[in-house]
Parts: structure tokens; sequence; C-alpha cells
């Protein structure tokens, strides 16, 4: 495999992923915020609220499009330029796209037209369930992708099959309730939420410094400052879930994000800042905590985690059971009812995928030298620098949205939201969750490599047999089309948020005061 293409073809998918994230989180944080916002209007029957829903589901609608758009594509680029990888694991990882396709998308794709054409069709109650079955649906597909996703980070339930030379579903139980799946989607869909609250925050900011439409701003604040509270809370509750989830099951991730190279006593300290130094394996400047990294990777005082060398050294007895595995199986080919090489690789089959790391180097694993097994011990670490510096980028922004929601949360309950400073301050805050979930993408993606599916198909073996030039064609029509669709996407939020939460001429008076419904401008709060 021209390791060109493997590298290239990562690239158009990272760069296709992260802008879809971008819609993503958006879409999920504002699907709830608009079940508080119209349970409020159904309670209350103030027609402020029903004006205040409409709003935000209108910015809702334009996201939604957009982040549909953009989600497409990527299903079809694992056919396109993940080829062997679809065919290798495509028993497994399609499940749950095709589950989401049907249950969630299919859900959320019909409600979401009901929700925004239904308004003079439908009772009250009946419209706002119609919105939270909008959110469910939007929801459910966060779910089911990461389970896909899940899968590849904790590949549970499958087993290699020597007879079709594919990976076959063998407990789909285990594939939907994988411990590292529920743990990313419900620290995903969190992110979500505090990025919306942000989102709210940020635009009733903007118009409260200018003096419009203060009563929904207000409103719109004070709802956003509670929800992105709780949220930014449950964020790091549930990061914290994440990070204990890899002790089991992706050990590696867990040592590179600490830069730890030598397993040290329990419990192990954090380390807040430091500079990772490949070449010495040293952390120079390290400022630690002591206990800390014990305490969440191990819920003690006892337990242990094992350091980047000494994981290495696992590899190298990893790749050399998975050769006796690999072995085994080319003899099934021949004969597949050979009782002595089936007993062999049922011992041994966990540990094939390893084997195949030596690909890189060799074409059959079992002509591989002992220095091209050290090489490919070696390749499971990814790269350290990079995963410890994006988690610290993620954490960071994490722990700043919790004191600005913290905040806004303080200032509305003393009604005191129109501070300047804050209102400043909410502006500026806006890009930080999209910078953090995009850090935290990033995280998840790079600390699994070199691994596709963790521990059983390298990223290099997984890719298409396409050349150069194919791969950056794609890119670069990709890159010309999204920019376009951002282009787009931008001009129609802003001009919507410009125009602000009224649908006819006469919903708005000359001094810029909210009316609703044609009915006099509320008074300024």
């Amino acid at each position: 495999m021209d390791m060109a293409v493997v590298e290239l073809s990562r690239l158009q998918f990272a760069l296709t992923a992260m802008y879809h994230f971008l819609f993503v989180p958006l879409t999920l944080g504002l699907s709830f915020m608009l079940v508080i916002m119209e349970s409020i209007y159904v309670i209350t029957g103030r027609p402020i609220w029903r004006v205040i829903t409409r709003f935000w589901g209108r910015l809702f609608g334009i996201n939604f499009v957009l982040g549909v758009a953009t989600g497409l594509t990527m299903e079809f680029e694992f056919g396109t330029n993940w080829a062997y990888y679809a065919h290798y694991v495509g028993d497994i990882f399609g499940a749950p796209l095709a589950i989401e396709g049907l249950m969630a998308f299919f859900l959320e794709a019909t409600m979401v037209g009901l929700m925004f054409f239904g308004w003079d069709k439908l009772s009250r109650v009946q419209h706002l369930g119609v919105t939270f079955l909008t959110a469910l649906g939007t929801n459910l597909s966060a779910l089911w992708i990461l389970i896909a996703n899940g899968w590849m980070q904790n590949p549970v339930g499958a087993v290699f099959n020597p007879e079709t030379m594919r990976m076959e579903v063998t407990d789909f139980k285990a594939v939907l309730f994988n411990p590292v799946a529920q743990a990313k989607f419900v620290h995903t869909v969190s992110a979500g939420y505090v990025c919306a609250a942000t989102f709210v925050v940020g635009v009733s900011a903007w118009y409260l410094l200018q003096g419009k439409w203060t009563n929904v701003a207000r409103r719109s604040m004070m709802v956003a400052a509670a929800f992105g509270l709780a949220s930014s809370l449950s964020v790091v509750v549930l990061g914290d879930e994440s990070g204990y989830t890899l002790t089991d099951n992706q050990k590696m991730k867990l040592a590179a994000i600490e830069a730890m190279w030598q397993t040290e006593p329990a419990p192990a300290g954090l380390t807040v800042f430091g500079l990772p130094d490949v070449a010495t394996r040293q952390t120079r400047f390290a400022i630690r905590v002591p206990y800390v990294l014990g305490l969440i990777a191990t819920r003690s005082l006892s337990g242990q985690v094992t350091g980047i060398d000494d994981l290495v050294l696992k590899a190298d007895e990893r790749i050399r059971h998975g050769i006796v595995a690999y072995d085994a199986v080319e003899k099934l080919k021949v004969n597949r009812f050979d009782p002595a090489a089936r007993a062999t690789f049922e011992r041994y089959k966990d540990d094939i995928g390893f084997a195949l790391l030596l690909k890189r180097y060799v074409a059959d694993p079992r002509q591989a030298s002992n220095d091209q097994i050290l090489h490919a011990a070696a390749d499971t670490v990814p790269n350290v620098p990079v995963v410890f510096w994006l988690f610290r980028v993620m954490a960071g922004f994490g722990f700043a949205l919790i004191a600005f929601f913290a905040t806004a949360f303080w200032l509305a309950s003393t009604h005191r939201l129109s501070t300047r400073w804050f209102l400043r301050l909410a502006l500026v805050a806006m890009p930080l969750p999209w910078l953090a979930i995009e850090a935290g993408w990033m995280l998840a993606e790079i600390g699994r490599q070199p691994w596709a599916v963790d521990g059983v198909l390298p990223t290099f073996l997984g890719a298409s047999s396409l050349t150069v030039p194919q791969v950056w064609t794609t890119i670069i029509g990709f890159t010309a089309l999204y920019g376009a669709l951002a282009v787009i996407e931008v001009r129609l939020m802003l001009a919507s948020i410009g125009k602000g939460p009224i649908e006819h001429a006469h919903d708005h008076d000359v001094h810029g005061h909210d009316s609703v419904d044609g009915l006099a401008p509320l008074p300024a709060e």
C-alpha cells in the first residue's frame, strides 16, 4: 500500500469529518433547547416564548440542512477511500449506520418538517411533541454513529472468521452496550449542549449590546445559562468516565495523553503542563498533581497506569502471537478441517491484528525479522506530543466554559445579564466549544493510531487502491464544495440573526422593541 495514498485518504476524511462536526454539536444542543423553550410556551401560554422558539428553530433549521448535506458524503467515503476497511469490518460497522438511517434519521427528517410547518396545524401540545421527537431523532443519530465509532475504539462482540477472512458479529448486544461507545456518546452529546448554549448566549449578548430584541435576548440567555451550566458540568463528569474506560480498553492512548513513558508506582500523578520529548522519552518542565491520574484512571489508590515502554513490550509479544495465528489461518486456507491449525488459531486469534502491522514492512508477516517486529511494536505508539496537547486544549476550554456559564447563571439569577463586560465576553467565548470539540475529536482519532480498528485492522491496510492524483482531486473538490457551503451557512445564519425574531413587517416597531404577533411592543426590562 502506497503510504502517500493512506495519509491523503486520512487527510480527506479528517477534513470532511471535522467540517461536518462543526454543525452536529449545534444541532444536538439546539434541538433540546427548543424543547425547553417551547415547553415554557405551552405551560405559560405567553406569545413571546412562541416567537423565541420559532427564532432559534429557524437557526436550527439552517444548521440542520448543512449538517445533513455534509454528513452524507462521509458514509460514501468508506466505500470510495476505505474499501478494504468496509470489506473487512463492514458486517459490524455497517449495522449501526444502517440502524441510524432507518431509526433516527428518518424520524428527525420527518418530524423536522412538521416542526417548521405545523405551527398553525397542530395544537400546542402536539407541536411540542413533534419538537421533542425531532430532538430525540437528532440525538439518536449521534448514539448510533458513536456506537459505530466506539466499536472502532474498542472492538467487542466480534471475531475474525478465517473462512470468510472478515470480522463478523458474535454478540450484537456487546456492540450496542460497548462501554467506550456509551461513554463517548454522553460526553459528546453534553459537549454539543454546551456548544448550543454558548451560541445562544453569544447571539443574545449581541442583541443586548445593540439594544435590539432585548426581551427575547434576556429570556433566551436565561435558558441558555442554566442549560449551559448543567451541560458544562456534565462534560467534565462524563469526560472523567471516558478516562476511566481508557484504563481497560485503550491503555496506549491513556499513556500517550499523559506522556507517561515509564510505568509509575500507584497512584500515578497527573501532568498539568509539560513538554513531551520523544527523543529522550521524558516530559520536560513537567508540573504534576500527585495521585490524580491514578484516581481518575483506576478509581483507587492502588491501581496502576501502565507506561508507554511497557505497552510497547506487550505489543511486541502480541505481534509474535499474531504471527502464529496468521500461520494457522494460512494452513486453514489449505485445509479448513486441520484440527491442529484450528486449535492454534483459536488460542491466538485475538492477536492476529497485531501480525498485520508487519505488512507495512514485509508481505508475509511470517517472514518478518526481529528488527521489523520491533519497528511494528514501536508503531503502536501514537504521536505523543500532539495527543498530549490536544487533551489539554480540550480540557482547558472545558473548564473555562464551566466558569463562563457559572458567571452567566449568577448574573441571570441576580438580574444583571446586561452587564457589558460579560456581554463582550460572551461574544469572545462563542468559538471555544467548537475548538474544544474539534480538539477532542482529533484526540480520539489520532490517539487510536496506527489502528483503524484498535488491535484488529491497521489504518494503512484499510485504504482503497487509489492513486495520489485521484485522492488529491477529491480533496480539492471537497474543499471547494465545503468552502462554498461554509459561505452559504455563514451568510444565512448572519442574515437570520440580523433579521431578528420577526416573521412579518409589523412584528417590529421603529424603535427596535419586541412585539409579538402584531401586539403592542413589549416593554424593555
